[in-house]
């Protein structure tokens, strides 16, 4: 990994705040991606990327998973994120919370299917 994309100790020190206040979505969605169940896929969940966190980045594969509350409608700076985070080579994907909590098999497929094909798949609708 270059070395502009290592965690600062502020970032490190968040990510582990968030892996202990996880929402229900991200609970459900770790408990099909935790222990390389996704076709041996390593996951981590809340992984510092650069000044960024990603809820879940398999880096192999260079997928960063994100889950999305309301408070992510339209958001800019999710947007600039994703930007940077392309730049550095990373593939993000967006689900929001209720389609995780309402169609976990799909939103699980979608993910398989973007390791497998090496490009994201369509956006899901809000």
């Amino acid at each position: 990994m270059a070395s502009h994309l290592h965690a600062t100790p502020r970032s490190r020190g968040q990510a582990r705040r968030l892996r202990g206040d996880m929402t229900d979505a991200e609970k459900l969605l770790w408990s099909k991606l935790r222990r390389n169940q996704l076709d041996s896929h390593y996951f981590r969940r809340q992984m510092p990327v650069g000044s960024f966190i990603a809820d879940f980045c398999c880096a192999k594969a260079m997928l960063i998973v994100e889950v999305d509350g309301g408070q992510h409608a339209e958001n800019q700076r999710d947007a600039r994120r994703t930007e940077w985070l392309e730049q550095q080579g990373y593939r993000v994907v967006r689900f929001w919370n209720n389609e995780i909590l309402g169609n976990i098999e799909g939103v699980v497929s979608m993910i398989r299917a973007a390791l497998a094909s090496g490009a994201p798949p369509s956006p899901p609708s809000p």
